[in-house]
């Protein structure tokens, strides 16, 4: 989890009568941990010695574990503001902005180019700000936590801040070729273009590490004033000239990112956690992005679109206050006392004036981590206090079962094992070359109408952009798996014996997910000369531990059902040797002796005779 770290003097101040065991006790409370209770010199003593740390200020610090989703707790100021409600001291602020309309020239114009690489900005502007050196540290600590939070190491979002007085709005957003962006990044004394630039910074220690998000890119987004000074190359650097000092007083921040939502909530953090030093406490003027005429649109902007930007406007939900107290047991609370136990977790609500069990609450900018009403039941049970519920047995019977289709794989697996085959365990995930190509079969183009029926080719579950090729679909075949696992173990002593039980996956419109997951047995039976009738003997062994029996060998005292093998045409097998396993009029697998191509070169390269089958499962749960 994050670590925030607050001056104990500044707790004083703002708490009163704060200790280390006090302090503890109320992070606790509010399920916060204290990780720590240090100093920069204690510090700086652990880690280089007593000689490097002298001179080193011994100003208590806390050190606070804060849950990764409160975003608003990840600075010193957001930290001591919710603690300070939480204690009573002081109201949830409601933030505001200075203005109904950006100023006719607080415009950022954002260009079609950037489309191809982050193709959304925010932008808002905090005025008559004082800094200090601790408020100012808390800033830059404040963007670095996001960073590597929210803004995933930057590839989401990527925060500049700049001293508006430097610069003259409006602004433009722009993707340019590397050559064309020439600026002085920040903190550096020369001058260079954008090229020069990911040589200079390849070798910079915390730098370096977000080059890779856009340097193979033909442009690099960059945000200009009127003037066409630079303010900063995202998600890299800020240009120098805008740099913020102690004596900035007006901070025009912006952010760049490929998660609008994400930019969203971290805007309105930076704006509310720091509006408080601002002349005019908690207001903050808006910004007008513009999107070009020829901007390609997308899911959340149009060409042309005029977005004011930060939305500090609050967000309603409705909660039924018996169905609160229910999820907690806390019958006895009155409506009002729900009421102000959210408003401890700076949450503003209020009862509804028709209805008493009806709770208006108001989720404010800061609190993007409330999503859903179980979300209001826990800040619920953090102000009442964990420690104060009390421990209930339910008064319904819930009987611990296993899934009728995990219990009958379970049976399966031993009657494989008992038979002499060897258990693998393969990704789910695969490339479509390896279940489709490799095996010599077409990817299917429609869906079976017969869930239980076994089908060769079916349409597989995409991955939206996968991070490999060999992770592209969700595996419709466990052949694939098994024979890559024998590729692998053809140095072993032969022959190779192996089975696996699974599930594969594939699209089903009539589903919720558009997708269904069926449990399949699949195994092979690999030899320096082929050996079909090991593989048929382990097929009927595990159908009459399923119990059935072949068809020509059922007789009318038995009381198992019956299978046949009958000719198929699947191109993973060898024509003519290969037979489909039909059960009451359905195909439910496919058992044969394995193509040479797909054993070959162009296939798994195993290069040894094998034989193979794969059953559908879960049909014998309504046969059984």
């Amino acid at each position: 989890m994050p670590v925030v770290s607050v001056y104990e003097d500044v707790l004083q101040k703002a708490l009163g009568g704060i200790d280390e065991k006090s302090f503890d006790a109320l992070c606790f409370e509010f399920g916060l941990e204290l990780d720590d209770v240090t100093s920069d010199f204690e510090i700086a003593c652990k880690e280089r010695g007593e000689a490097a740390a002298k001179g080193l200020s011994k100003r208590v610090i806390y050190k606070v574990d804060v849950p990764a989703n409160r975003y608003d707790l990840l600075c010193l100021e957001g930290l001591v503001r919710a603690l300070s409600i939480f204690k009573g001291k002081s109201t949830t602020p409601i933030y505001k902005l200075s203005q109904q309309a950006p100023n006719p020239d607080m415009k950022l114009t954002v260009q079609a180019s950037t489309a191809q690489i982050r193709p959304f900005v925010v932008a808002a502007v905090l005025r008559g700000m004082t800094f200090d050196n601790d408020t100012y540290q808390s800033f830059i600590d404040l963007q670095d936590k996001l960073h590597q939070n929210i803004c995933r190491k930057r590839t989401l979002c990527a925060i500049g801040t700049h001293d508006l007085s430097t610069l003259t709005p409006p602004f433009s957003y722009e993707a340019l070729p590397p050559k064309d962006i020439v600026f002085q990044p920040l903190n550096q004394t020369e001058v260079m273009d954008g090229n020069k630039l990911m040589e200079v910074f390849a070798q910079h220690q915390q730098l370096k590490a977000y080059l890779p998000i856009i340097k193979d890119s033909p442009v690099y987004p960059v945000i200009y004033d009127s003037k066409r000074t630079v303010l900063s190359l995202p998600p890299i650097i800020n240009g120098e000239h805008s740099k913020i000092k102690l004596d900035t007083k007006d901070v025009f921040i912006e952010i760049t990112s490929t998660d609008l939502t994400k930019a969203n909530i971290t805007l309105n953090t930076v704006v509310a956690m720091f509006s408080e030093y601002c002349k005019d406490q908690f207001t903050v003027e808006p910004v007008e992005v513009v999107y070009a005429d020829d901007y390609p649109g997308n899911t959340f902007t149009k060409p042309g679109m005029k977005i004011q930007y930060p939305n500090l406007e609050l967000r309603p939900m409705e909660s039924k206050i018996d169905r609160l107290k229910h999820s907690l047991s806390l019958q006895h609370l009155k409506p009002e006392e729900v009421r102000d136990l959210l408003q401890r977790m700076s949450v503003p609500c209020d009862l509804d004036p028709k209805d008493s069990n009806i709770l208006n609450v108001k989720v404010p900018i800061t609190r993007s981590d409330i999503m859903h009403e179980c979300d209001l039941v826990e800040d619920i049970a953090i102000a009442y206090g964990y420690n104060n519920l009390h421990l209930e047995v339910p008064m319904t019977f819930a009987g611990a079962g296993e899934q009728p289709v995990n219990h009958l794989t379970d049976l399966v697996r031993v009657e494989m094992a008992n038979t002499g085959y060897t258990e693998a365990l393969n990704w789910a995930l695969l490339s479509r070359k390896d279940n489709f190509s490799k095996l010599r079969r077409e990817e299917g183009q429609k869906e079976s109408s017969n869930v239980n029926e076994y089908v060769a080719s079916c349409m597989p579950v995409s991955v939206r952009d996968p991070k490999t090729k060999e992770f592209e679909i969700l595996r419709t075949s466990l052949l694939p798996g098994i024979l890559k696992t024998m590729a692998c173990n053809k140095g072993q002593e032969l022959p190779v014996r192996i089975f696996e039980c699974g599930d594969v996956v594939v699209q089903d419109s009539t589903r919720e997910t558009k997708s269904r997951n069926v449990r399949r047995v699949a195994a092979l039976y690999s030899a320096t000369k082929t050996a079909f009738s090991v593989l048929h003997g382990a097929l009927d062994q595990l159908m009459y531990g399923l119990g059935f029996e072949p068809l020509h060998e059922h007789t009318s005292e038995s009381r198992r059902g019956t299978y046949t093998l009958v000719p198929s045409d699947d191109p993973a097998f060898i024509p003519g040797m290969q037979a489909h396993v039909t059960v009451e009029g359905t195909v439910i697998g496919v058992i044969g002796e394995i193509h040479p191509e797909v054993l070959g070169s162009k296939g798994f390269d195993i290069n040894l005779p094998t034989s193979a089958f794969e059953l559908n499962l879960e049909p014998f749960l309504d046969w059984l």
